[in-house]
């Protein structure tokens, strides 16, 4: 083969490769701006705002993050995150004492079951009652806290795959410019390269010696 005729080849080869390369990052770099400018709309939408740092607790200054948002509107993936588990995650753990939706549930059950246990005028019917009100006013309020939290870190993770497609974008702009680059030297180099001139052609055997007869 004709060494020109292998370096074109190869720089146009090349050419494409950065081409495809080149579309696959406007995709992704799409793809990275829906997904940044959905999850801004979305929670620009709740009108959710942090506390102000005079206005944080003792427990919630112990978060670096509440401590930076302090007063800011919450409007992007972080700040979800930060709101979902440090703001939300701590209010709920004093919330029934901690315990989650289901559990909460566990537990009316078995105050409706000592309630039906005992007769209607037993005096620890009333105290029961209460116990049973306050669970359930526990369980609706965890319930809102956790729906709340679920959103918010969904939002979270949504902005996290537009950010890996964001940075898939840059390694795939800057491989196409490296392959572009490279495929433009082969160009030149077999604009260059006489036409005649062969590729790996190997070297005519040298004339053998005679031995020296003694």
């Amino acid at each position: 083969m004709k060494r020109k005729t292998l370096d074109i080849i190869v720089g146009l080869g090349l050419v494409v490769l950065a081409g495809l390369l080149l579309v696959a990052g406007l995709v992704l770099t799409s793809n990275a701006n829906f997904a940044n400018n959905y999850v801004k709309d979305q929670l620009g939408q709740q009108q959710i705002t942090f506390k102000p740092a005079a206005t944080l607790t003792a427990e919630e200054k112990q978060s670096a993050c509440l401590v930076k948002y302090a007063g800011q509107q919450l409007t992007t993936g972080k700040q979800a995150e930060c709101y979902a588990n440090e703001f939300i995650g701590l209010h709920l753990k004093s919330i029934g004492g901690g315990k989650t939706y289901a559990q909460l549930g566990d537990v009316q059950s078995g105050l409706k079951a000592q309630i039906a246990a005992l007769p209607k005028d037993d005096p620890a019917v009333a105290d029961l009652q209460k116990q049973l009100t306050t669970a359930g006013t526990d369980r609706e309020t965890v319930f809102k806290g956790e729906t709340l939290r679920g959103l918010l870190l969904t939002s979270y993770g949504f902005s996290e795959f537009g950010a890996k497609a964001g940075q898939a974008a840059l390694v795939a702009y800057l491989a196409a410019g490296l392959l572009l680059l490279l495929g433009a030297a082969g160009l030149v180099h077999a604009a260059a390269t006489p036409g005649s001139k062969g590729f790996a052609v190997p070297e005519s055997d040298a004339p053998s010696k005679g031995l020296v007869n003694a």
